[in-house]
Order: structure tokens, then C-alpha cells, then sequence
């Protein structure tokens, strides 16, 4: 969790000091490590939920996605059934999710074409192109991860199966 801070935090402080130049560097670092503070606050309640889903704390379910990472599967009776109750949580929630994602996907496309719209209008190109570029990485990015986790998630369901 230290290391998802500390990219919030960076993210958050390079993002306030570009859009936020007139302002004083302290207030860039003030909001960042708010957002930070934030984020990491709904992050820590997702991951106590879904302990308490699995019947684990948050250690156990942090080894347990290490395991679904790696392909490892569990051998002791009590650990398979708590990675059975997790990756059945995240497969629903991964498949619920999933229905939104051509709209994200939509949406997004429809931002990086309006910035470009607005650049073009306006004679600058270089930052809204730089923007769609980033955008367009970005959707084809979660596409893969989306994807990479679900094929993840259901290889461990059918690991899991057959022991």
C-alpha cells in the first residue's frame, strides 16, 4: 500500500503542477497528499470488505492475490476455500464491472477527441495530440489488464476445481 501512496501522491503532485501554475508549490503538495489521504482511505475499506468476504485479514488476502499472481495454488483445505471465496468475489465483481467498460472506454475516446477538437480549434496541437496519444495507451492498457486478471482469475477457479 506504501507503494500505491507514494504513485497517488506523485501522480496528484505532478498533475496540480501543471494545471495549478499560478498557485504556490505548497499548496500543490498539500492537495496531492489530500487526495492521497483519500484514496488510500477507500482503498484500505475495499480491502477490509474484501477480507471479511473471504474470511482472512488483510495479510492473508494480500498472499492470497499473490498466490492467483504467481499460479500458485493453496494445498492446506482452509486456504483453497478462502481462495475460493476470493476469486468467485472478484470474478463477479470483475464481470459486473466489465459491463461498464465499453462505455469507459466510449467515454474516453470521446475525450480524447474533444481535446483534440479544442486544440485544433484553437491552434495547438501538440498537447492534445500528447493527450490522445496518453488516452488512447491508457484505454488499451486497462483493456489488457481487464483481461490479464480474468484469465488470471479463472485459471486458479479451474486449478481450484480440480484439486
Amino acid at each position: 500500500m506504501t507503494a500505491q501512496a507514494t504513485l497517488v501522491f506523485l501522480l496528484g503532485l505532478g498533475v496540480m503542477a501543471l494545471t495549478r501554475r499560478d498557485e504556490h508549490p505548497a499548496v500543490w503538495v498539500f492537495q496531492s497528499a489530500l487526495y492521497t489521504g483519500v484514496a488510500i482511505a477507500i482503498l484500505a475499506v475495499q480491502r477490509r470488505r474484501a477480507a471479511r468476504a473471504v474470511g482472512t485479514d488483510a495479510g492473508g488476502l494480500a498472499d492470497l492475490n499473490r498466490k492467483i499472481r504467481h499460479h500458485e495454488v493453496p494445498q492446506d483445505p482452509e486456504e483453497q476455500a478462502a481462495m475460493r471465496r476470493l476469486v468467485a468475489e472478484q470474478l463477479g465483481q470483475m464481470e459486473r464491472a466489465g459491463k461498464w467498460l465499453p462505455y469507459w472506454l466510449g467515454a474516453m475516446g470521446l475525450v480524447a477527441v474533444g481535446m483534440f477538437a479544442l486544440g485544433a480549434v484553437s491552434g495547438s496541437l501538440v498537447f492534445p495530440l500528447l493527450f490522445a496519444v496518453g488516452m488512447v495507451a491508457l484505454c488499451f492498457w486497462v483493456l489488457w489488464v481487464h483481461r490479464r486478471s480474468l484469465d488470471r482469475l479463472r485459471w486458479m477457479r479451474q486449478a481450484l476445481r480440480q484439486e
